[in-house]
């Protein structure tokens, strides 16, 4: 986790595979380092995998890890992707919500955006500065 949340990611993916050699089962906790990594180089293949290997583990219905695979796809600007995570995650939070609209917005898709933000609130979530935020982006 340390490695990625401070600029390693390429240490951080290097780590993960060496505990899967090893026989070690990731958690919540590890897969979020991951995809927080393969976010950040966007790294698609080795996010990719992990997200399969979120579905194998159980962990495939979790808020938190079903809003950084949001953040992983749009970040590398696949779009189909990030939204079939979201549309599948049986809760949201703002931030499932912020991190859907950010894709949006990261990859030239405003309209969308500001039409997903309207969605949120109408489902009653309330929006928090960084929602505001990002469809202003």
């Amino acid at each position: 986790a340390a490695y990625a949340q401070n600029g390693h990611g390429k240490e951080a993916l290097r780590l993960f595979k060496q505990m899967q050699l090893k026989g070690l089962a990731p958690d919540k906790i590890t897969f979020m380092s991951v995809l927080y990594a393969c976010a950040g180089l966007t790294a698609l293949p080795e996010g990719k995998e992990s997200h399969a290997n979120i579905i194998y583990s159980g962990l495939e219905s979790d808020v938190a890890l079903g809003t950084a695979l949001v953040n992983l796809y749009g970040k590398c600007g696949v779009l189909d992707d990030a939204r079939r995570v979201f549309d599948k995650m049986p809760q949201r939070s703002v931030v499932s919500w912020t991190a859907m609209m950010t894709a949006y917005t990261q990859n030239g898709h405003g309209k969308v955006a500001i039409e997903l933000f309207r969605q949120m609130q109408l489902k009653g979530v309330a929006p928090d500065k960084v929602a505001f935020i990002s469809i202003l982006d």
